[in-house]
This record gives structure tokens, sequence and C-alpha cells, in this order.
């Protein structure tokens, strides 16, 4: 009688089993518009933006006129935000319109609180007219690091972003058009003279769960090398 109750235990164990792994497959939640946050981006002059690793923004207009670029993010955290952002600058000289220095400034503001100050790191790649010698202009370049735009690149000893007035960077009419309340313009400690400067932060959200569980196929990481 044993014998007999095992082995039906063992056929209704084995039913059980193969019913589980041909039951139908949970339906993938896709995330929604509604998911997204809106992201406004302002750069005097130019700006490329990647979010834990992947390009998600480029200003389409490198120079004049001056516009803010307003975007719509699915966010994902903790999230490593990290900025090339450059000044008009002539790449031998440092100068712009012949023989000028000019200003700089970038300030950026996510619906989820997300906002440029000082707590972010800044380096500069290019300074230049060096001295402010725009009589004899001289500069100084450094190549970008391989993957700066990485969730692990190491920007621990970079120093800290400094804040900025309006007054100081002068933005035109079309930032005021946009949402960048509580925001900061952010440079490295000279606005006048580094011209092309990286900016990185991670934003943490301690619980956060995404509502969707689709995965992207594809990679666009490598983007525009593969």
């Amino acid at each position: 009688m044993k014998l007999v109750a095992i082995a039906a235990a063992g056929v209704l164990l084995a039913t059980l089993t193969i019913a589980y792994q041909q039951r139908p497959a949970q339906n993938p939640i896709k995330p929604a518009l509604t998911d997204t946050m809106k992201a406004n981006i302002y750069a005097d002059n130019w700006f490329m933006l990647y979010i834990n690793g992947k390009p998600v923004a480029v200003d389409p207009i490198d120079f004049l006129p001056h516009n803010v670029v307003s975007i719509d993010l699915l966010p994902e955290y903790p999230m490593t935000i990290a900025v090339l952002a450059k000044d008009n600058a002539d790449p031998k000289t440092g100068c712009e319109y012949g023989d000028h220095i000019g200003d700089a400034g970038f300030i950026l503001k996510f619906a989820d609180g997300t906002t440029t100050n000082a707590s972010w790191k800044a380096k500069s790649f290019f300074t230049g007219p060096l001295n402010g010698d725009t009589q004899n202009p001289r500069v100084s370049h450094l190549p970008l690091p391989a993957n700066w735009f990485a969730k692990d690149f190491d920007d621990s000893a970079w120093k800290n972003a400094k804040e900025y007035s309006e007054q100081e960077v002068g933005p035109k009419k079309t930032f005021y058009d946009f949402d960048f309340g509580g925001a900061k313009f952010i440079w490295t400690d000279d606005i006048a003279l580094d011209n092309t400067v990286i900016f990185r932060t991670k934003i943490d959200k301690p619980g956060w769960r995404a509502r969707w569980t689709t995965k992207p196929d594809l990679d666009v990481s490598k983007s525009p090398n593969e």
C-alpha cells in the first residue's frame, strides 16, 4: 500500500512539474509615457548628456541661438549623469569673435527634483587663452578620459563644480520659458577660461523599483562607434 502511495505521489509531482514548466509566460509590463519624466537642459554653448552610460541627448545647436533642450527620460536609479559641455572657443586660441574671452555655463533640471549644483563633479579639458592673454594666446588641451560617461568611472579626485548666478552667466530669453526652478548654473572655478568641461553626479533613490519588467535588447552604450 505504501509503495502505491509513493508511486502515486511521484506521478503527481511529475505532473505538477511539467504543468509548471509549461505554464503560460506572464505578460511583460512595458514602460509607458507616464513613467517618463521631463528634463530641461541649457548650455552656453553646447552639451552632450549621458545617463547610466547611455547617450540620451545632444544639443542640436552648437553655437547660436542659445536654446533649451527639453526631453522625456525613462528614469532608472541609481542614476549616473555625465555631461560633456563646451563653450564657444577657438581650439587654437581659446578666444571667440577673434580676440574676445567668452563666458560659459550649464544648468539642468529633471522632474524628479534632480538639479545642477555644487555637489556635482567638474573637470576642465581645454583651457585658454592661458592667463587671459589674448594678444599672444596659448591653450592647454587634455585628452578626454576613456569611458568618462560610464557608471563605474572614477571621478573621486575631481573637484566639485562651482555655482554661478544668472547675472554671471547671462542666459538668453529662451531659458526663462522653461522650468529651472531650484537648479544652479555650474562650471569649473574658471568660467571665463575653461572651455571644455565634463560634469558628473550620481542620484540615489533608496527603495525605488521599476514598474516595468521589460529590458531593451539593443545596446546603445557604445554609440556612435557601434
